[in-house]
């Protein structure tokens, strides 16, 4: 998750530096949670934390660290940084130097990240860090007591050099096809429900769900929602100028799932209309070769 988190990040980024104009010459992002099991790594049971500050830190040849600059994480726990001109980022990496108040999972940082770098575009150089970790004093009663050994990071296919700039809208049974696979990006029909939507919806729909059955969702309010939104999801994912970017995307579906019946389905026919595209939005993807 977290590092899908960057991935949408660094896509929302590319288009406003696109659109806007931005000089900067280094864009930095990553994003920050609370890591409830005390495990050292993501997993469903943690969430991201909003008002951690993050500072970009740099060591000289001696060892010396010179902070470069901060910033704070947002909402979804995501934060970016954009640096003038063109400074070595080869020893450079981002750590938690200060915590929200009143909040319980702070008893401790995990490990400052390094960076790395992902894409150069209009003239600005972009890196990515991995997920910091926060902690609480112990972990979570409901916590697995333990564990298989397992990769700090879950890991997601290749980020697309950058989403279409052309309007595209592609329906559930498009995406059901075998020979539009190649246009799944980020995630894959195996990737599993909570790993793309998260806590809230793995406890609605299990662990085990893929994105794949997912768009299968008949009859049920909640499956019928589930596949509208994996539609929106991977809609969102090929196209910037789809109605739902994919930050509402997962925000929307969350409320969703956490809301009353009735929002829940007002929010599958609101995804059902964006999926549906209009007269000047069709679908625009074309099947694999």
């Amino acid at each position: 998750m977290g590092t899908l988190c960057n991935s949408i990040l660094l896509a929302v980024l590319l288009v406003s530096i696109a659109v806007e104009g931005t000089r900067a010459d280094v864009v930095v992002s990553g994003s920050v949670f609370c890591d409830q099991c005390k495990d050292g790594r993501w997993s469903l049971f943690d969430y991201p934390l909003n008002g951690v500050n993050v500072a970009l830190v740099c060591a000289d040849q001696g060892g010396a660290e010179k902070v470069l600059m901060q910033e704070t994480s947002n909402l979804v726990g995501a934060y970016s940084m954009r640096l003038k001109g063109s400074p070595d980022m080869r020893r450079c990496f981002a750590r938690v130097v200060g915590s929200p108040q009143g909040n319980w999972c702070t008893a401790s940082a995990g490990p400052a990240r390094s960076l790395s770098p992902s894409v150069s575009m209009f003239g600005v150089s972009f890196y990515t860090v991995d997920s910091l970790l926060l902690q609480p004093a112990r972990p979570m009663s409901f916590c697995p007591k333990s564990v298989n050994p397992r990769p700090a990071h879950p890991v997601f296919p290749a980020m697309p050099p950058l989403p279409f700039l052309q309007p595209s809208a592609c329906p559930s049974r498009f995406w059901l096809m075998p020979q539009n696979r190649c246009n799944w990006r980020l995630v894959g029909p195996q990737t599993k429900v909570a790993l793309a939507f998260g806590l809230a919806a793995a406890q609605k729909y299990g662990t085990d769900m893929t994105l794949g059955q997912g768009l299968l969702g008949r009859g049920d309010l909640y499956r019928t929602l589930l596949r509208e939104a994996t539609t929106a999801l991977l809609n969102s994912y090929n196209s910037i100028q789809f109605e739902y970017p994919t930050l509402r995307v997962l925000w929307d579906m969350n409320q969703a799932l956490q809301g009353t019946p009735r929002q829940a389905i007002r929010q599958a026919l609101r995804f059902s209309r964006a999926n549906a595209g209009s007269r000047s939005v069709t679908c625009r993807l074309a099947a694999c070769h």
